[in-house]
């Protein structure tokens, strides 16, 4: 200190510790002006938020660390006569400069400690977003994103339904987050990625937060339109009325298909495969305190013993609420055609469509090719009927996007490789477990009557 001033003190005039000052503040201006870019949604690219919310807060805090690291050297190389000993200098609060320093310090220390609260939270916040759960990961999590963004659920955000509330969950889903980052950096995730039947919150902490189970009832009438390979693309309705029903705990009544998942019923499972398609063991306690059990037909101890028991909620039979994929080709174009999409004016269209939608392309630039050139080159044969090319453009595009949206070449995604146990038709679904083989003791078996959940119109 001379005149009055006070200089920086000794130990931190050390390369170690200016590079760190210079690192904090690069990496501070850089988030602070990416944090406005941000808040004002001047961009929409989730690896620049990555970058500027996970990466450049943690330069900014190494630059932190930098600085006392560099002190605490320097102090051990006087310490040891490699260097001069500097004295510290001395603080006298009644010198306007010594209380311009004090004042300096304290706003760049609030300064750091508002850029790091902010990071954190920006970051937390980033990482909990569906953009960042379906888009970093690009090729990875693109089935599930595709679907996600074309399902029912797509304005709830991930992490309601994979994670929720509550802080073990978060720490849970972040250790979990890093062991696939760590799997995807070295290419060592599954293909195609699993679907998560086993480290998902139970269904009444996620689903019911939204779905009443008490609210459910009566019945829900639902139009099923199928079409044939014929020129005219004839067209089958079967009406359905599916008994959806409910529970009330008030009542005790329980009625339809929720009944299975009433507070009066409580319903337990073993599964003896690793993604619950294969049930070995039910066992129901009614709410009178009966209890049956129904075994399967040469189901061993040993395999339940080493299956896994799980109580049935929601999510085992609505197993893809929110990233579903159609059962196939078949389905994929009946609901085109049904909502308008693929225009029944073409003649053959939905056997056209379908065989084009089987074929095993090897990535979506060839299917989308090939899509294009069987189309027009059945057509340029045989004529539109009384089609224009407007329409045959339309259905060109609905057909790629119905292969887009279900197959992913690269992740050995395709039609049906995520079974939906929402029905019976293609899948087991409902089946798992009415399937009239499974007995008590006594000769019960679990009824496969269809008119228990439905009647046909």
């Amino acid at each position: 200190m001379t005149d009055g001033k006070i200089a920086m003190p000794g130990l931190a005039r050390n390369p170690l510790s200016i590079v760190g000052g210079y690192v904090v503040t690069v990496a501070a201006g850089l988030f602070l002006a990416f944090f406005l870019v941000d808040l004002f949604g001047l961009h929409s690219n989730p690896y620049l938020g990555i970058v500027f919310f996970l990466i450049v807060p943690a330069i900014f805090v190494f630059g932190l660390l930098l600085i006392p690291i560099g002190m605490l050297l320097e102090r051990r190389r006087q310490a040891r006569g490699l260097t001069a000993p500097r004295a510290w200098p001395k603080l006298d609060l009644n010198l306007p400069s010594h209380r311009r320093m004090v004042m300096a310090i304290a706003a760049l220390t609030l300064v750091n400690v508002v850029i790091v609260s902010l990071a954190a939270y920006r970051g937390v916040e980033y990482m909990d977003s569906p953009q960042f759960c379906g888009q970093v990961c690009h090729e990875v999590m693109e089935p599930e994103w595709a679907a996600y963004q074309d399902g029912p659920h797509s304005r709830v955000a991930c992490v309601q339904c994979h994670i929720g509330p509550g802080a073990p969950w978060f720490v849970r889903s972040k250790l979990s987050g890093t062991r696939q980052v760590f799997a995807v950096l070295l290419n060592t995730h599954s293909r195609p990625i699993a679907s998560p039947v086993l480290n998902l919150r139970p269904a009444r902490d996620t689903c019911e937060q939204c779905h009443w189970p008490e609210k459910f009832h009566g019945d829900i009438v639902n139009v099923r339109r199928e079409y044939a390979n014929d020129e005219a693309v004839t067209e089958t309705p079967t009406t359905m009325r599916v008994h959806v029903g409910g529970a009330s705990a008030t009542t005790g009544l329980a009625q339809g298909i929720h009944w299975h998942t009433s507070a009066a019923n409580v319903i337990d499972y073993i599964a003896t495969d690793d993604r619950r398609q294969v049930i070995s063991y039910v066992r129901l306690e009614t709410a009178d305190g009966q209890v049956r059990e129904y075994y399967d037909p040469g189901v061993t101890p040993e395999q339940l013993q080493k299956g896994e028991r799980r109580r049935m909620d929601c999510v085992d039979c609505h197993n893809r609420p929110s990233h579903p994929f159609s059962a196939s080709p078949e389905r994929a174009v009946d609901a085109a055609i049904a909502v308008g999409e693929i225009p029944r004016t073409l003649p053959y269209i939905r056997r056209e469509a379908v065989e084009a939608l089987k074929v095993g392309y090897p990535s979506r630039q060839v299917a989308e090719e090939e899509i294009a050139a069987r189309l027009s080159g059945f057509y340029a044969s045989n004529g539109n009927g009384n089609a224009g090319k407007a329409d045959l453009d339309r259905a060109i595009a609905a057909t790629r996007r119905l292969y887009s949206r279900n197959v992913f070449p690269n992740m050995k995604v395709t039609w049906a490789t995520h079974p939906n146990n929402a029905g019976h038709m293609d899948s087991p679904g409902c089946f798992r477990c009415h399937d009239d083989t499974k007995k008590t003791s006594d000769g019960r078996t679990i009824s496969q009557d269809c008119s228990l959940c439905h009647d046909m119109e």
